[in-house]
């Protein structure tokens, strides 16, 4: 798993839509709010929708080098295994979103909330043959402090979820409609630049970034020897307009959600959904491979 997500041609799936983006995705899937009664209930539509697109067969490696999956997700089964096996079957490096939301802002950021049980939860995702986490956080204005306490915070979970021997995938999102965006990206670098030099021993991360404000500005993050692999979320674009930008910059592959499920939807035929789910996969991966 270390050898294809670090060198394989492709992109990550971000299939981890929680609590707070469900109702969204079931809206833009074609479920009605009105389909559920409760959490249950609407945290089971959303699984069928991930497992109808994990076991749709464009899913597959070849472009799809691995997929983000929400715990409910992590848990659950499909076509009779447990989804992280189905996923390594089929060739597909499985993760799981572990972070419980975001905090109020303050100093123009927010960070995560408390993850109650962590330990616990990365010890079943290592025995569900789980590879790596992920975990967001949100940049909205370009302040140096609380840049510097998203920074702190991540690489301080970061940590402990490599003690279970799980790769993490550091989020810090930038939010492309910031009014401070170029500022900070440039000092989000900055501070990821001092955190990637301070890990000890051969410890690395993956880092999960906003396409950044200029071409190849994540250069240097690419190239130091504590990252593993630099993925950019859609972050709002559409995916023609995320696939036009990423195709921007080099050595920086996609980990899309909506840009990717998009076009997908509850009532279509099986070949139908097939057919859309192919055409998404395809363009995501050509903007991860080829560059302009």
């Amino acid at each position: 798993m270390m050898a294809q997500v670090k060198g394989g041609a492709g992109f990550v799936a971000a299939l981890d839509q929680s609590g707070g983006s469900t109702p969204k995705a079931l809206k833009a899937y074609g479920v009605a709010e009105d389909a559920w009664s409760n959490d249950e209930e609407m945290f089971d539509l959303i699984h069928q929708m991930r497992v109808r697109i994990i076991t749709t067969p464009s899913f597959s490696k070849g472009k799809v080098l691995g997929a983000i999956l929400f715990e409910r997700t992590m848990d659950g089964m499909a076509e009779g295994v447990p989804v992280p096996t189905l996923l390594r079957e089929k060739g597909i490096v499985p993760f799981l979103k572990m972070d419980k939301g975001l905090e109020a802002e303050q100093d123009g950021v927010q960070l995560m909330k408390p993850i109650p049980g962590l330990d616990a939860l990365l010890e079943r995702a290592r025995a569900l043959g789980v590879f790596g986490t992920k975990m967001r956080s949100v940049v909205r204005l370009g302040h140096r402090a609380g840049i510097a306490a998203i920074v702190r915070q991540q690489f301080e979970v970061a940590e402990q979820i490599l003690s279970h021997g799980l790769m993490p995938i550091v989020e810090p999102e930038v939010l492309i409609a910031s009014e401070e965006r170029a500022q900070a990206d440039t000092i989000l670098r900055e501070e990821l630049l001092k955190a990637l030099d301070a890990l000890e021993g051969d410890r690395q991360v993956i880092l999960k970034l906003s396409i950044p404000h200029e071409p190849d500005f994540h250069a240097p993050l690419i190239a130091h020897p504590r990252v593993i692999r630099v993925i950019a979320l859609s972050g709002g674009y559409s995916r023609t307009d995320a696939c036009a930008e990423l195709a921007k910059n080099h050595g920086v592959i996609a980990s899309f959600s909506r840009a990717l499920i998009a076009d997908l939807a509850h009532g279509q035929s099986d070949e139908a959904f097939d057919a859309a789910l192919a055409q998404a996969i395809d363009e995501i991966y050509l903007a991860s491979i080829v560059k302009a």
